[in-house]
């Protein structure tokens, strides 16, 4: 992408009421929405994540999909965040919200039990081992992630990675926590959720294209 056209997007974005974008140092003091969500929102219904959300493919099926809960987008890309963003306003999705934030710094975002569930969708794997400390799944993500989980979240995990598939399995198990639904290729194998399959991100596409099986992992902690 040209760097006119995300220098229009982020200043389009500046004009977006469902692109919340704090900045870091608001985070880190006191953030005004932190278990406050439901004013944003205008109601109690619960709070669902997708975290690395790209352009909000899942944010935006999950609203659709599901009118009586509230979808937020998480991204650290403006650019990205701005499709997402943009759709929800011309498809006229009222129950979601983008944010432009850290993954780290979701304590500092929302309140102890304040989500409902969350989605991972294919993030970036981090195979090697030095960098396993960035794996969105690893024990330091999984314990934050349980934090702001209400009592019997969901967790969903849809990747092309088997490694990453593997090493979560493992990692819960060690942990023994609760693997709900496991399948490690959801197009040939039956048996997982209709909205795990018929949405598919733009680098999912791509995937498929190139024949590689994609994953689907869903637990609570």
């Amino acid at each position: 992408m040209g760097s006119k056209n995300k220098l229009r997007r982020f200043k389009e974005n500046e004009t977006f009421l469902n692109l919340i974008q704090p900045t870091r140092e608001e985070l880190l003091s006191e953030f005004n929405l932190k278990g406050n969500w439901k004013d944003e929102f205008k109601n109690d219904n619960p709070i669902v994540l997708e975290l690395g959300c790209g352009k909000g493919e899942y944010t935006l099926a999950l609203a659709k999909e599901f009118p009586n809960i509230n979808v937020i987008g998480i991204d650290i890309k403006g650019a990205r965040l701005w499709r997402g963003a943009k759709t929800a306003l011309e498809t006229g999705l009222e129950n979601v919200r983008f944010l432009r934030a850290q993954i780290e710094l979701l304590p500092q975002v929302f309140d102890t039990s304040e989500i409902s569930e969350i989605w991972i969708t294919f993030p970036d794997p981090q195979i090697k081992y030095k960098r396993q400390k960035h794996r969105l799944v690893n024990l330091k993500f999984l314990n934050m992630y349980k934090s702001l989980l209400k009592e019997n979240g969901l967790i969903h995990l849809k990747t092309d990675s088997e490694f990453l598939h593997g090493y979560t399995l493992g990692l819960l198990q060690g942990l023994e926590k609760e693997i709900v639904y496991s399948n490690h290729d959801i197009y040939r194998l039956e048996g997982s959720p209709q909205i795990v399959t018929s949405v598919q991100t733009f680098y999912e596409k791509q995937y498929l294209e190139s024949f590689k099986p994609i994953t689907y992992l869903q637990f609570r902690l």
